[in-house]
């Protein structure tokens, strides 16, 4: 089972993602919070998933953010946004979201995207990928150092860690890159904490920006 934290300021988008996610008979939302519970009900509940709310009037989302990565054992946490452009979003990358959902998301997705968190993989709303990866190559200050110490960084990645790195950049979760790598989940697990430790970041989809920044998605499709 599953554990959920829906994290938003509106009673009413936190019900609404409540009684959805709870029609999954392998997901159990524990609790639903505004922004000052969240900290207090996720400690409580433990959740494997928090959905968090990336602008709230009484304790920002990227506060909270924060917050729960610095705990020892954080849970994975995906910001929701209603806007495909939020200028938060970039900052929310650089302190360690797990993914981006936009709250207009289909229903019938939601699950499918929790479960995917859950699994360890990367998850973006189609609409909201391209502003991630845009903001994030695009308006990072000191483009072209930052770029060249990223690949330094990835030049120094095995060669096993290095195809490990492009499949997180497409989205696998562990036991997915296992199955296509012939390794098993923990083994898979050991070669991305060494990834992130690598790269000097804290999430799979900085890792799989810094895959792509660095041309290794280029060169495993093959292209120029």
């Amino acid at each position: 089972m599953i554990r959920v934290v829906v994290v938003d300021d509106e009673a009413l988008v936190r019900s609404g993602f409540q009684l959805i996610l709870r029609a999954a008979a392998d997901i159990d939302v524990v609790a639903t919070a505004g922004g000052g519970q969240a900290i207090q009900e996720i400690t409580r509940h433990r959740p494997d998933v928090v959905l968090l709310d990336i602008r709230m009037p009484d304790v920002d989302g990227l506060t909270i953010l924060r917050q729960l990565r610095a705990m020892p054992h954080p849970p994975t946490v995906a910001m929701l946004t209603t806007f495909d452009a939020d200028e938060y979003i970039a900052t929310a990358l650089r302190e360690g979201a797990d993914g981006f959902i936009l709250k207009d998301t289909d229903p019938e997705q939601l699950a499918h995207l929790v479960r995917t968190l859950a699994a360890g993989a990367v998850v973006l709303s189609p609409k909201v990928s391209r502003a991630v990866v845009g903001g994030y190559l695009d308006n990072t200050a000191g483009a072209d150092a930052t770029g060249a110490a990223e690949a330094d960084a990835v030049a120094r990645l095995t060669d096993r860690e290095r195809q490990v790195l492009v499949l997180v950049a497409g989205g696998l979760s562990n036991a997915e890159i296992g199955k296509q790598m012939y390794l098993s989940a923990g083994t898979v697990k050991d070669h991305v904490s060494a990834i992130l430790t690598k790269l000097r970041v804290t999430s799979r989809v900085q890792a799989a920006l810094i895959a792509q920044r660095a041309g290794l998605l280029t060169q495993a499709d093959g292209t120029s």
